[in-house]
């Protein structure tokens, strides 16, 4: 297998892993490092548009996952609880 090749499967398996994180911020940010690594792959594969999709991805991403809320903004963690019992 070739070292591209290697670093694809790589980028693949962070993009995976990254659905099991619980914090959102945390996918964010295994999803930016995936997409760093997705970036290089297509760099070896010389893919512009890999490239440039994926510098895209992790800039958001990465940002994101790093970004203080704005006051007032509910987290996605509160919109996601269950609705109370009725009884």
């Amino acid at each position: 297998m070739m070292k591209a090749d290697l670093i694809g499967w790589l980028a693949t398996v962070l993009f995976a892993v990254s659905y099991f994180c619980r914090k959102p911020a945390t996918l964010r940010r295994v999803q930016g490092v995936g997409a760093l690594t997705w970036m290089v792959y297509g760099a070896l594969i010389h893919s512009i548009p890999v490239v440039v999709a994926n510098i895209i991805v992790a800039s958001v991403a990465l940002w994101s996952s790093f970004a203080r809320p704005r006051r007032g903004a509910t987290t996605p963690e509160s919109t996601l609880q269950p609705a109370p019992r009725d009884g």
